[in-house]
């Protein structure tokens, strides 16, 4: 799916806000929809850690905000959307770009509605990796996402 205009300029915008910007990484495609976000963190120097390798902090804020953006805009207004818990595990040293591809199916999304129609509130977890351009895996991440329904006051 292509992007739009607006996810084109959401795009901007996140690149562009400093927490994000200062992580070293890029957001480099959107979705029309929100259900596909994919970002770039390069070895520069900005991100390289003491032994050479791409900073593990640029590896955990690289990723950390995309899941509950997706979900805030994927459910719209009615609903509240927060971090609940992260993890992040090394598997290599990253010494070259890499890469990750945040998604939210249409079934996963279907399956959270049905679960916040019902109780009001859900959590659910996503994980994504960190690979190389070869799509060697370089770090996993783990998501714990908080959503409830806002009230109608």
């Amino acid at each position: 799916m292509a992007e739009s205009w607006n996810t084109r300029l959401a795009r901007w915008g996140f690149n562009w806000f400093p927490a994000y910007r200062g992580t070293g990484a890029r957001i480099t495609y959107i979705a029309s929809d929100w259900s596909e976000v994919r970002i770039r963190l390069p070895l520069t120097w900005r991100t390289r850690n003491y032994v050479g390798t791409i900073f593990g902090g640029s590896m955990y804020g690289a990723v950390d905000p995309v899941y509950m953006v997706m979900l805030i805009k994927l459910l719209g207004a009615g609903y509240t959307v927060w971090d609940k818990a992260g993890t992040i595990h090394f598997l290599l040293p990253g010494r070259e770009t890499l890469y990750a591809t945040f998604r939210i199916t249409p079934a996963e999304l279907a399956a959270l509605r049905v679960d916040l129609d019902q109780t009001g509130k859900a959590e659910r977890q996503w994980t994504v990796d960190l690979v190389s351009a070869a799509g060697e895996p370089h770090a996993t991440c783990q998501k714990l996402l908080s959503v409830r329904r806002r009230s109608k006051a």
